[in-house]
């Protein structure tokens, strides 16, 4: 707080000091003051918005340690989506974003199972001669206030202690799992490639007549064998015998002829 009272007492004498000058040239009192009050405006504006393009790189660490970090809690996939959107967002608001921020884009990405995209990230960080601080000489003006704020809370991390924490785990995280995060998220990607790139196999089944052949020969072996030794067909029924009329018609003509 002190660091940003300075800064505020430096902006206010130089404003003080171009009002005198102004005053001396013999400007009218209420030009100066209408000038005044727009240059203020004008100031506050601009100061705000810097303010808020820094403040948005750290509520991303927030964020995305609270992600990170290993515990049990399960995220939704639009939660961790709207994260990597503010992540994306401050990427591309700064022609040089912290090395950290790519890490931390990767790491969720990583999460969420777009190991593709996660490659770029980390691969920037790890194997980018850009993804290293030190290499980092010509800053822009972003870059240099959002350093100027990190070291602020560095040097006094009861201004936030939570961003102080979340910033702490991400770089612990960086040294100590960025290389295996790439080296899995190349893995992972490279699979599924790999099973396409395989031909499927598919089992055909043999033709018709491989499969019929053996089956009809034992079928018809078996129906000549059972043909063979089946039992005789049953005789014709025998004839209908005669009416009885007829029995005694006849009986009654062998009487008369006995007789």
């Amino acid at each position: 707080m002190g660091s940003q009272g300075r800064d505020a007492g430096q902006k206010l004498v130089a404003i003080i000091v171009i009002l005198a000058m102004l005053t001396l040239m013999g400007i009218p009192p209420t030009v100066i003051i209408f000038f005044a009050t727009v240059i203020y405006f004008v100031w506050r504006a601009v100061d705000r918005s810097e303010q808020h393009e820094t403040r948005r790189i750290f509520d991303f660490y927030l964020a995305a340690n609270e992600i990170l970090r290993a515990d049990e809690h399960r995220w939704y996939g639009f939660e961790i989506t709207e994260i990597i959107g503010q992540g994306e967002a401050v990427v591309h608001s700064m022609s040089d974003p912290p090395p950290l921020v790519y890490f931390a884009l990767g790491a969720l990405y990583h999460r969420a199972g777009d190991h593709e995209t996660a490659i770029e990230h980390l691969a920037y960080v790890m194997e980018s001669e850009a993804g290293d601080e030190r290499q980092r000489i010509a800053p822009s003006p972003e870059l240099r206030r959002y350093v100027s704020v990190l070291r602020k809370l560095e040097r006094d991390p009861t201004e936030g202690p939570q961003t102080v924490a979340a910033i702490r785990n991400l770089e612990f995280t960086r040294r100590v799992r960025a290389a295996s995060l790439l080296v899995e998220s190349r893995a992972l990607n490279a699979t599924p490639k790999a099973g396409l790139a395989t031909p499927n196999r598919s089992i055909t089944a043999p033709p018709a007549n491989a499969q019929d052949a053996p089956l009809r020969m034992p079928l018809a072996a078996h129906s000549s064998s059972s043909s063979s030794n089946a039992p005789p067909q049953p005789l014709s029924p025998p004839p209908k015998p005669a009416p009885i009329a007829e029995v005694l018609r006849d009986l009654y003509e062998e009487e008369k002829k006995t007789a």
